[in-house]
C-alpha cells in the first residue's frame, strides 16, 4: 500500500528513525501550532542570529500563517524548554517538495545532535504528507554545515547561489555577500534513509588534485590542474574571520565562488566533503 508514492513501510521506518534520533538527543520533537510556541521560536532564532534588540529572522505572524497553511513548523524540547526549531514551506504542487527555510539550535545544546533529530523528524513528516524531496540552502564556507548536510544527512548539492539573500549584516553572516549552496534531500534515496538511521558512510579516499588550497593554513590559493577530481578547501573558521578580518573573509568567499561556484554552474558534481574541510568535485568533461 502507498500514500502519494510513499509506502506505508517506508513511512513507518522514517517515523522509527525520527523517534530514535530524538531519543538519542534527549529531546522531544513536535509540530508547533500555538502562538505561544511561535513566540518561543522567534526568540530562539533572535538569540542565534542577531544581536540583542535586532529583528528576529522570522516573526510570530509568519510562523502562524505557515502553520495554518499546513506547512512544517517543528520544535525540539528538553523538558519545557524549546532548544531547537525548524520550519519550511511547500514548493509548487507538481514538485511534491518542501523548502526548509531555517533550522536552529540553542548554543547550549550544540553537539547533542538536536539539528540532526529535527531534520530526521522533518523527513518523516514530509513522507507522511506524500512529498518526495526537501531542499534548503546553507553557507558553503562553513565547514561544519557542509559536513552536516552532505555527509551526515546525505543531501545532494544542486546549485550555487550568489548573494542569495543580499547583505544580511547579522551576527553570523557579517556584512559580506550571502552566497549559498542549494541542496536537495531525495527522501526515497537509500543513502538518505541510511543517513537518517545514523549509518551514513564516510567518503572513500580518491586521488584528487587541489584546485583551491590554504597557504600557511590561512590564505586561499588557487592551483592550475587538469585533473577530473579536484579539492576545494575552506578556511578553518569563516565565522571568526568575518569578525576579525573581513577582508580575508571576502577573499575566501570570492575564491570559493570562482572555483566551487563556477564548476557547479558548468555542471560539475560535488561528490563529498571531508573532515579536513574540503569539497571533492568531479569535473567530468568540464575542464
Amino acid at each position: 500500500m502507498t500514500i502519494m508514492g510513499t509506502s506505508m513501510q517506508e513511512t513507518a521506518a522514517a517515523a522509527d528513525a525520527a523517534d530514535a534520533a530524538a531519543a538519542e538527543a534527549g529531546i522531544e520533537i513536535r509540530i508547533l501550532t500555538r502562538v505561544e510556541e511561535f513566540a518561543q521560536v522567534a526568540a530562539l532564532f533572535r538569540g542565534i542570529w542577531t544581536a540583542e534588540g535586532d529583528r528576529a529572522p522570522v516573526n510570530v505572524e509568519t510562523l502562524r500563517a505557515l502553520s495554518k497553511a499546513g506547512s512544517y513548523v517543528g520544535g525540539a524540547f528538553e523538558g519545557d524548554e524549546l532548544v531547537g526549531a525548524c520550519f519550511g514551506f511547500f514548493a509548487a504542487p507538481e514538485r511534491r517538495a518542501l523548502h526548509s527555510h531555517i533550522a536552529g539550535v540553542s548554543a547550549r545544546m550544540r553537539g547533542r545532535n538536536v539539528g540532526f533529530a529535527l531534520k530526521v523528524h522533518q523527513r518523516s513528516w514530509a513522507l507522511e504528507h506524500g512529498l518526495d524531496e526537501i531542499s534548503w540552502t546553507f553557507d558553503p564556507l562553513i565547514s561544519r554545515n557542509a559536513y552536516f548536510n552532505l555527509v551526515k544527512l546525505a543531501a545532494t548539492p544542486t546549485g550555487y547561489l550568489r548573494n542569495f539573500y543580499g547583505q544580511m549584516s547579522d551576527a553570523l553572516n557579517g556584512a559580506d555577500d550571502t552566497d549559498r549552496m542549494l541542496v536537495t534531500w531525495y527522501l526515497h534515496d537509500p543513502a538518505v534513509s541510511a543517513a537518517c538511521r545514523g549509518s551514513a558512510p564516510e567518503a572513500t579516499a580518491a586521488a584528487v588534485d587541489t584546485l583551491l588550497g590554504r597557504e600557511d593554513d590561512a590564505v586561499p590559493v588557487a592551483h592550475e590542474t587538469s585533473a577530473r577530481l579536484v579539492r576545494v578547501s575552506l578556511p578553518r573558521d569563516i565565522e571568526s574571520l568575518r569578525r576579525t578580518d573581513p577582508e580575508l573573509a571576502t577573499r575566501w568567499r570570492l575564491a570559493v565562488r570562482a572555483t566551487l561556484g563556477d564548476l557547479m554552474d558548468e555542471g560539475a558534481r560535488v561528490l563529498s566533503f571531508d573532515r579536513s574541510g574540503a569539497y571533492t568535485i568531479d569535473r567530468g568533461e568540464v575542464q
